[in-house]
């Protein structure tokens, strides 16, 4: 079941899938993967793993204050990263890159939070949305087919990572 922020869950309420992605860095290198021809968004191009947040994400474990469950799109890139592409991340490195919404083609708001974490274990294995995997510098990064706006999430990290404040998304 996937988690649909709003009031109410009625066919008339605007709802919205909530999406996390993770930048996953190794050597001042990123990881791309290429989305397989049959995905219906953005088919062929390439992005970063992640995916929709599910209920089951948080109402699985125990509530962490009261009624909240804290570290949710830590936990989301977590993950996605491990079914996408079979790494482990280091949970202590996550941060926050930019986030931005879209409409999806079946019409649901998407929105998405992008955000990055240095690599800790594993072999990459793709899953089977999945056909092609590379680590890239922010100018290799440039000969590939990227999902609008990815090199320049990749430019404010690789910006952010060298020193420099993170700032506000802005195309490159």
């Amino acid at each position: 079941m996937e988690t649909i922020v709003g009031k109410e869950e009625t066919p008339n309420q605007k709802m919205h899938y909530v999406v996390a992605t993770c930048t996953v860095v190794k050597e001042e290198k990123y990881l791309i993967a290429k989305r397989a021809s049959y995905e219906k968004a953005f088919p062929n191009q390439w992005t970063v793993p992640g995916g929709k947040l599910e209920s089951k994400d948080f109402t699985s474990r125990p509530k962490d204050t009261g009624e909240l469950w804290y570290n949710i799109c830590e936990d989301l890139i977590e993950r996605e990263v491990m079914e996408e592409v079979g790494l482990t991340i280091d949970r202590e490195s996550v941060g926050y890159i930019t986030s931005l919404a879209y409409i999806r083609i079946d019409g649901i708001p998407t929105i998405i939070i992008s955000l990055y974490a240095n690599y800790k274990d594993g072999e990459v294995k793709l899953a089977k949305s999945l056909t092609e995997y590379a680590w890239v510098t922010l100018e290799e990064a440039k000969k590939y087919d990227l999902i609008d706006g990815i090199y320049d999430e990749l430019t404010m990290l690789d910006k952010h990572l060298k020193g420099e404040k993170l700032g506000a998304w802005k195309k490159h």
